[in-house]
């Protein structure tokens, strides 16, 4: 986990103090170069009034450090947070579909973050990485901070992309990620709920739509293939990142007592979800421990404050979620969508 405070020299000559008349102090989060914390100078500073009046300026910090935590403004609740997401991004807000973890919206693409066991990890991800069409903004809103963990980390994966082995890179750029899940198991999702409907041909059309291989087995089940890049390229800046779900999807990231469990009943093929080549071969697990150890070398922890509002780089930073203890709720937004097409 970074700690030091390397790169802080370099960073503070890159940022300007004259920001929109004082409004707002800009500064690293301490002990680490991102996220770029923006604090207001005074309290009657009304978030999404400046996001409004400070678009291009919001956007330049984005592009370049890609990650930015607005911290001590009046953000109470989620339909305030909503505005704040519709002044600083294009278009509406992605929908929650092909979901892989259950949760729900709060309203107008809002959701909350994953409802998923707090005394539980939830590893690195970028949001989407399986899916034929991306964020490109995801936006994070604390409303209610835990008593105690619960942070959200981030990784900057554009750091993962260059330390990965070189060779292991080459192969998932020309071999891409295969992601098999079956679903109706009874554990995980059903198809119903990843796919936010009852109806077997909507899972098929949007099957069709977006390059997903459908089969239907026995009982009602359902097993899905996507084959999908392991490195994209950045819209804007046009750099490589490491932008896939292989190591969080894998076999061999589950807990080992959990691992032995499913793949005893299941077998691997039949796994709610497993990574593999896009050639369908098996990934070594020392190339996914490999993997995880980079994405644990750039983790970045910070502790939530309530009304704290982060927006990241969907491609270029990666989060993660601690466990908790206490009553949490942070809410999610997806916006600028991207796609392969």
């Amino acid at each position: 986990m970074k700690s030091a405070l390397s790169g802080l020299a370099e960073f503070s000559q890159t940022i300007s103090t004259d920001v929109s008349e004082q409004l707002v102090t800009i500064e690293p989060t301490p002990g680490a170069a991102i996220p770029v914390v923006i604090k207001p100078t005074q309290t009657a500073v009304d978030l999404v009034s400046w996001a409004n009046n400070n678009r291009e300026f919001i956007e330049s910090q984005l592009l370049e450090h890609r990650a930015l935590l607005f911290r001590g403004f009046h953000v109470g609740t989620a339909a305030y947070f909503h505005a704040f997401v519709q002044a600083t991004s294009e278009g509406g807000l992605l929908q929650y579909k092909d979901r892989s973890t259950p949760r729900y919206e709060v309203g107008n693409g809002i959701y909350v973050s994953t409802i998923y066991p707090p005394d539980q990890t939830i590893h690195p991800h970028n949001e989407g990485t399986y899916w034929k069409t991306w964020p490109r903004k995801i936006y994070f809103c604390c409303l209610k901070a835990p008593a105690k963990g619960g942070e959200t980390p981030i990784a900057n994966v554009r750091k993962v992309y260059e330390k990965i082995d070189p060779a292991i890179r080459e192969t998932f750029r020309e071999k891409k990620v295969m992601y098999v899940r079956n679903y109706n198991l009874g554990i995980g999702l059903t198809w119903q709920d990843a796919f936010q409907t009852k109806d077997p041909r909507e899972v098929e059309k949007y099957a069709s739509e977006n390059s997903i291989q459908v089969e239907w087995t026995s009982n009602g089940q359902l097993r899905t293939r996507q084959v999908r890049p392991a490195i994209r390229k950045h819209p804007v800046t046009g750099e490589d990142l490491w932008f896939n779900h292989a190591a969080f999807f894998h076999v061999s990231s589950l807990d080992p007592e959990v691992r032995e469990v499913l793949v005893s009943s299941y077998k691997e093929e039949g796994l709610p979800y497993n990574t593999y080549f896009g050639d369908g071969t098996p990934i070594p697990t020392d190339v996914i421990a490999h993997i995880r150890d980079l994405y644990a070398g750039e983790k970045i922890l910070f502790p939530w404050q309530e009304q704290d509002v982060m927006l990241l780089d969907n491609m270029s930073v990666a989060h993660a979620r601690e466990p908790y203890t206490g009553e949490r709720n942070v809410v999610v937004a997806m916006t600028e969508p991207l796609s392969d097409v």
